[in-house]
């Protein structure tokens, strides 16, 4: 009997199961980064996949897993709303019936994954409990092929709930991201994403402020449309790195929509990438 390692009282005669969940017999994930947030609508798959952009522009494999079951947007962003993923059959080594499912390549070869990729039609609601959306993200990891990845990005949903907890208990986190925005609710975002980490015993990269500022086309001034942001006490405060300022601005809005965001040329997310490549 297994009891997930929670169990005080039934000492020695218990199996202590693992939490972490192994890959796919033919995967091969190096490093793996959680893009997080304390609230939602900062934009954590905007940053997720201009990382992933820029780090394979550097030169590395990286990929995409979609935690974000009920609410995915990385498959829109990258041109690929209509494409479907290809499930695979094949034999388990004791003769039973097995498979896996093929991640999806971006024109720049990112591999991705997203429940959008598994519906019938990208707007289909996807009405499920808790525990079944976990499932799914576990899923996203152990049966679906990833080859090679020097990078795995993990687009997480926001808060602090069942999936967060899910891809920090089964994934073998290298580190996490916790993207901001500039709003007077952000002190609240950071801290309850840097407590979450530290529970879970997460090394936390640095923070990522998105919306920082509009840059006026005319005079080239940085207009800080939502006030003077206090992201960097507020890194300073939890000793943190802040990697990335994202301007608001509207090219990256239409590449985005167009599914185009490897186009874009985003200078101001190099140190963010450089804090990841070194791991």
């Amino acid at each position: 009997m297994a009891c997930g390692g929670n169990c005080s009282s039934c000492g020695d005669k218990c199996e202590k199961k693992p939490l972490k969940e192994n890959l796919h017999s033919g995967s091969s994930v190096k490093k793996v980064i959680g893009i997080v947030s304390g609230k939602g609508g900062v934009g954590k798959s905007l940053v997720t996949s201009l990382l992933a952009c820029k780090v394979n522009k550097d030169g590395f494999r990286t990929a995409i897993l979609d935690a974000d079951i009920t609410g995915p947007s990385i498959p829109t962003s990258f041109g690929l709303g209509n494409v479907r993923a290809e499930s695979v059959s094949e034999k388990n080594s004791d003769g039973s019936e097995g498979g896996y499912l093929k991640s999806v390549k971006s024109k720049s070869g990112i591999q991705l994954m997203s429940m959008n990729f598994l519906l019938q039609n990208e707007t289909d609601p996807v009405v499920w409990r808790g525990p079944v959306i976990s499932g799914a993200v576990r899923q996203f990891w152990t049966d679906v092929l990833w080859e090679d990845v020097d990078f795995m990005f993990v687009d997480c949903p926001p808060g602090t709930g069942d999936v967060p907890l899910t891809v920090f208990q089964s994934l073998p986190i290298d580190g996490i991201i916790i993207v901001s925005s500039p709003q007077q609710l952000v002190r609240v975002i950071v801290e309850k994403a840097v407590n979450m980490a530290n529970m879970m015993n997460v090394p936390v990269l640095g923070l990522v402020e998105n919306m920082s500022y509009v840059k006026c086309p005319d005079c080239g001034k940085e207009i800080k449309v939502f006030g003077e942001s206090n992201i960097g006490k507020i890194a300073e405060e939890f000793n943190l790195k802040v990697l990335a300022r994202i301007p608001i601005e509207q090219n990256m809005s239409a590449a985005v929509d167009k599914g185009e965001i490897e186009s874009l040329d985003a200078s101001f997310i190099e140190e963010a990438a450089k804090s990841i490549e070194v791991l």
